[in-house]
């Protein structure tokens, strides 16, 4: 498990200036296979045998999203789960989203 997964997020308030680049490299470095897009989100495609599966993991996700009080983008489809994260509030990344992507990669 990554190190980032036992840590908790920290709402963001704004008034801080999204992560970049040296920044985002050492964080993405916690979190396979989430792409770091344009410096303003992470992204990952989940897939899955069948959609009920799909679903379930749909389901975990939004439960870890309401803990954290971060919440992702999520598009489900038949066999696939599209998560982007980001923080609304700067319209950019943080540690925090690195941290939930951490956590939905504990997913079983």
């Amino acid at each position: 498990m990554s190190e980032l997964a036992s840590k908790t997020c920290v709402p963001c308030k704004g008034g801080i200036p999204p992560l970049k680049g040296k920044e985002l490299k050492e964080l993405q470095k916690h979190v396979s296979g989430w792409d770091v897009i344009e410096e303003h989100h992470l992204y990952k495609l989940f897939k899955f045998p069948n959609f009920r599966t799909a679903l379930d993991f749909t389901n975990k996700v939004g439960g870890i999203a309401e803990e954290q009080g971060h919440h992702p983008q999520i598009c489900l489809t038949w066999g696939k789960v599209e998560i982007k994260i980001f923080t609304h509030k700067i319209n950019g990344l943080t540690e925090s989203d690195f941290i939930l992507a951490a956590k939905i990669d504990t997913i079983k």
